[in-house]
């Protein structure tokens, strides 16, 4: 499972979310950036800056 937190992006956002495939982690955070933070153009450098802070979510134990 693949996690990206818009606070590592945008400073003081707690928005965050989580998916199997990176594509799709990428795709909903565009989506995030462009509704709640008002980006009409999404550069390539962007979509590089969402993709070096997307991580690995670790699995939790119950």
């Amino acid at each position: 499972m693949k996690r990206f937190e818009c606070g590592t992006l945008v400073p003081g956002c707690h928005w965050h979310t989580r998916a199997e495939k990176e594509a799709e982690v990428v795709r909903r955070a565009v989506e995030h950036l462009r509704v709640t933070h008002g980006e009409e153009v999404i550069r390539p450098s962007m979509v590089d800056h969402i993709k070096e802070r997307i991580r690995e979510d670790q699995p939790t134990t119950a």
